[in-house]
């Protein structure tokens, strides 16, 4: 097995994206969506934990509930928060256990299971989520101006992936 050279490594990786990603300009952008993306996400996650002691992926399913006007189907929670049906169900396990989202049978199903918030989980999310849109107010939206967030919605909707994460 023949040993690259440090040079001859990164030649490699640049004719692989030359070939990939013609002007190496979209590479950028890549690159730029990926360290904004883990950069805020991993900011607004300490920010809150550390004001609030609430984990921002719990946040996440506490404002999803409330978006839904207050409970869902387990498998539409999962798909509205990104989470694999089997981190949801044990994430929502541990909701329940500290009071915050009650689950039940539905009435149309017997195989649906509904989350729905508690007033625990009502009196959470409002103290939650002031520190968390304070968060991304300063970290995101005061640095963009409007025509700068409508032209970057309109491309990440462009990207955006329809999949679940079964």
């Amino acid at each position: 097995m023949q040993v690259l050279s440090k040079s001859d490594v990164a030649d490699l990786l640049a004719r692989l994206v030359a070939d990939e990603l013609p002007g190496g300009s979209g590479l950028q952008a890549w690159d730029s969506f990926l360290r904004a993306h883990a950069t805020l996400m991993r900011r607004l996650e300490v920010d809150l934990e550390q004001a609030t002691g609430l984990a921002l992926a719990d946040f996440d399913v506490l404002a999803q509930l409330a978006r839904a006007g207050g409970e869902l189907r387990m498998t539409d929670l999962a798909a509205r928060a990104l989470i694999s049906r089997s981190g949801m169900t044990r994430r929502v396990a541990r909701l329940v256990e500290e009071g915050l989202v009650r689950r039940a049978d539905t009435d149309t199903d017997a195989r649906g299971v509904v989350v729905a918030l508690t007033d625990a989980g009502i009196a959470r999310l409002t103290e939650t989520a002031p520190v968390h849109l304070r968060g991304v107010s300063d970290l995101f939206v005061a640095r963009l101006n409007q025509k700068e967030l409508a032209i970057l919605k309109s491309a990440m909707d462009k990207v955006t992936v329809d999949c679940t994460f079964g």
